[in-house]
């Protein structure tokens, strides 16, 4: 055998793996550095501030550095704080029961029942109107509507319904959740709508050829693939009403508190250090909530 042979024999050697450039992971760090150093400015920072004054001491009249326990001590040992938290977690889940139905109910019928693009846009454009204005308007806008003598007593007793105003109306848990319903369920309509226009509609056809009803269709499909934008929908929802408190003041008539409101009242007071402390809490207390969402669903699929 010669050594033509023999060397047409021999194995090609490996190709020599490719090195990434310096420059290139030089430039990924500086394009990912002006967002970085925002978020770490107005994010990060902001917190880091809350947890340290959140150790600090504070008397009638002063504050002072210090790295103590007694703000803590005294929100885990307070039947207040519990009862609070409590009525917070409350309205968030009852909102959030409320916003999905309708969220769903509504997305549902823009994704699957409208069949024109342009309507669609049109009707989903027309759901964000009320947006356009500030929260506070809207919110205020219910006040005279469910007063004693507003317009759902007036009409409710024209039509012999009811022989008395009703005073649960207003001023009451049930004006408060109506406001953040009112005011939240966008939040849940759009990452829903935007789920469901995803999905194939090939495989609605085909669970109707395998002879599924209209409502095995919803929950056997629809739900299952829906999943991430309920999710999504979700953390936008129970995060905006764990942190309002001007909703809970004024629908409520300063008779119902939640976390919110318990932090306004202690910078009202200036007992910042209290309300930096309640704060880290109540931030724990989302980040947990969120933390269990995501356990259920893999969102970075969806974004």
């Amino acid at each position: 055998m010669t050594d033509q042979t023999l060397t047409a024999a021999e194995p090609a050697p490996a190709a020599a793996p490719r090195r990434r450039a310096p420059g290139r992971h030089l430039a990924g760090w500086l394009l990912a550095l002006p967002l970085a150093t925002v978020l770490g400015l107005f994010l990060v920072l902001p917190i880091i501030m809350i947890v340290i004054v959140s150790f600090w001491g504070a008397t009638e009249f002063s504050i002072y550095p210090a790295f103590e326990f007694d703000n803590y001590a005294f929100l885990i040992g307070s039947d207040v704080t519990y009862r609070v938290f409590g009525n917070t977690i409350k309205y968030a889940l009852i909102t959030w029961a409320f916003t999905l139905l309708i969220g769903f109910t509504v997305a549902y019928f823009l994704a699957f029942h409208v069949r024109s693009l342009t309507w669609q846009i049109a009707l989903f454009l027309l759901c964000t109107i009320p947006f356009w204005t500030s929260n506070i308007i809207r919110m205020i806008s219910w006040i005279p509507f469910l007063g004693r003598e507003g317009l759902a007593n007036s009409a409710l007793l024209s039509w012999g319904v009811i022989d008395r105003p009703l005073d649960w109306l207003l001023f009451s848990d049930f004006s408060v959740i109506l406001a953040f319903v009112h005011l939240y369920t966008l939040f849940m309509v759009v990452p829903i709508f935007n789920t469901m226009m995803r999905i194939d509609r090939s495989l609605i056809e085909a669970a109707v050829d395998a002879g599924a009803t209209g409502w095995q269709v919803v929950w056997h499909v629809i739900v299952p693939l829906t999943k991430p934008g309920i999710m999504i929908g979700t953390i936008f929802v129970v995060t905006l009403v764990m942190g309002d408190f001007i909703t809970v003041r004024f629908m409520s008539g300063s008779q119902a508190a939640n976390v919110g409101r318990l932090i306004s009242n202690d910078i009202a007071l200036l007992q910042y250090p209290s309300a930096s402390a309640t704060a880290v809490i109540l931030l724990v207390t989302v980040l947990m909530v969120i933390g269990i969402l995501l356990r259920f669903v893999d969102i970075r699929k969806e974004l």
